[in-house]
């Protein structure tokens, strides 16, 4: 059994992603390992605690995510998948580099965008970033796999 490391941002394409890394653990008998990485308030960065009312929200939206991570293992059990979540903080392409050396990933499966090559070029991206210096097989999920609105 190996682990597929799923990483969702839960935008629109997360739910495909999840999807897409289900039917393959199905299929090879994989357990999936969903993480989130929430990016750090770039304002408290080095500070120790910023205002109450700061903390309050992060602590509310961190708290939001575990929910929606815990629905989406909960949706894979039922499935009859053995899946987990890591939820962290941090620079996202590094925390997925990370946890899949980590959790001994042997795929992961995420997302792109579908950002165009002026924006790829100059803000990049997590999937060219993890792309670039991951050690095990990553299968990406293309924007355009979304359905269309009618």
């Amino acid at each position: 059994m190996s682990t597929i490391l799923v990483p969702v941002d839960f935008s629109d394409i997360s739910s495909k992603v999840v999807e897409t890394a289900a039917s393959l653990a199905e299929a090879r008998g994989d357990e999936i390992t969903l993480l989130h990485v929430a990016l750090p308030d770039p304002a408290f960065v080095g500070f120790e605690a910023g205002p109450v009312v700061v903390q309050e929200a992060v602590e509310r939206d961190f708290k939001e995510d575990h929910e929606k991570l815990e629905k989406i293992r909960s949706d894979l059990a039922s499935r009859g998948l053995a899946a987990g979540y890591l939820h962290f903080e941090g620079s996202t392409a590094e925390v997925i580099l990370r946890e899949a050396r980590h959790v001994h990933a042997g795929l992961i499966v995420m997302g792109s965008h579908g950002h165009g090559a002026l924006y790829h070029l100059l803000v990049g991206s997590v999937t060219d970033a993890v792309l670039r210096k991951t050690t095990c097989p990553v299968l990406v999920v293309p924007y355009t796999m979304l359905p269309k609105a009618a």
